[in-house]
């Protein structure tokens, strides 16, 4: 039944990207792990830092969030210079948090949409931030060994990896499952363009800054065990919805079990979050819409401070518009309702 249902929702997207659309249904079968997500009421969204976009964040070890804001001036109060890469880090959980403002002369970048580097994904890896930049042909790594005040810039991936965000786990990197730092792409040179598919790369966390030292995720072998090549055109999807692969997240959420990965789909309020049991699947859909119910909304971020113990309750980060029309950084709690085991 899950074979028949999976062949009709890729045929579905097919049609759909095909018309230059979303998919208007999801491109994997109903999560066996996860009954439905519900969102609170639109009148509940708090909105802070107009006229900054973006928000890849990640959960440090002096447990503030750290995030990266684009096109924009931060929280209030503002800074005085519009960037297109800021920093701030935030404490407690909503509703109650504040945002502080971080300012850096060796991470701040200016220019405008595409003319602007800005973050895509940020980690906490003892004690380390790790920071993806997208627009600078493809994706380029940076680093920070004092919480975001300065950073040292690294290579840069010349093929694919056009929007890369890394898989977060808990307060600097607690409860990883391996040795390992996991990095997601849709598959193409553009963050501005949705693709067919997500790919997915690996590094021992002691040598991220290392491009030789990653390794990409090669396909399942015959003993069903996850293949990695060294080689990056040997890379394999660990995921696909056609046409409809554009802005990507992930996190491991420790109550549930599972990893989310909340994708855009397109630059316009179609999006979806999806849970496997592993980094590289089986996939299933948990949360899937063509059209959400606010519009121009993109850049779903999911902090892992803000996951509830018991898993049921979050918090979603998003971009969307503010009533003076300007993007903002909002917050959106979310009900998550485990399926019950048979």
């Amino acid at each position: 039944m899950k074979a028949c249902i999976f062949i009709l929702g890729v045929l579905m997207a097919l049609a759909g990207s095909a018309a230059g659309e979303a998919p208007r249904t999801a491109p994997y079968p109903p999560s066996d792990a996860i009954a439905s997500i519900d969102f609170a009421a639109t009148s509940t969204i708090t909105r802070r830092a107009i006229g900054s976009d973006n928000w890849p964040v990640t959960w440090a070890d002096d447990d503030a969030l750290y995030t990266s804001y684009g096109d924009g001036w931060g929280f209030e109060p503002k800074i005085g210079t519009k960037l297109s890469q800021g920093f701030a880090k935030m404490l407690g959980v909503p509703p109650d948090f504040r945002a502080i403002n971080i300012r850096s002369e060796t991470g701040e970048r200016r220019g405008d949409g595409k003319a602007g580097p800005k973050a895509s994904g940020l980690v906490m890896v003892d004690g380390v931030l790790y920071m993806w930049v997208r627009n600078t042909g493809n994706a380029t790594l940076a680093w920070s060994g004092d919480h975001a005040r300065r950073w040292e810039w690294g290579f840069r991936f010349t093929e694919s990896f056009s929007c890369p965000a890394f898989l977060n786990f808990g307060r600097n990197y607690a409860g990883a499952r391996d040795e390992y730092v996991y990095t997601y792409s849709p598959d193409g040179p553009s963050a501005y363009e949705p693709y067919d598919h997500v790919i997915l790369a690996r590094v021992p966390k002691g040598e991220v800054r290392r491009r030789e030292a990653y390794e990409f995720f090669a396909g399942m072998n015959e003993k069903g065990e996850p293949a990695w090549a060294s080689d990056l055109a040997a890379r394999r999807p660990v995921f696909t919805s056609p046409g409809a692969c554009h802005r990507i997240e992930v996190v491991y959420h420790p109550a549930l079990k599972r990893y989310l990965m909340l994708l855009a789909m397109n630059h316009a309020s179609a999006w979806g979050i999806f849970d496997a049991p592993e980094p590289w699947g089986p996939w299933t859909t948990a949360f899937h819409t063509a059209r959400w119910d606010i519009p121009g909304t993109h850049g779903y971020r999911l902090p892992t401070k803000w996951l509830s113990e018991d898993g049921r309750r979050a918090f979603l980060a998003f971009s969307g518009v503010a009533a003076e029309g300007y993007d903002a950084f909002c917050v959106r709690e979310m009900r998550i309702t485990p399926r019950l085991k048979k």
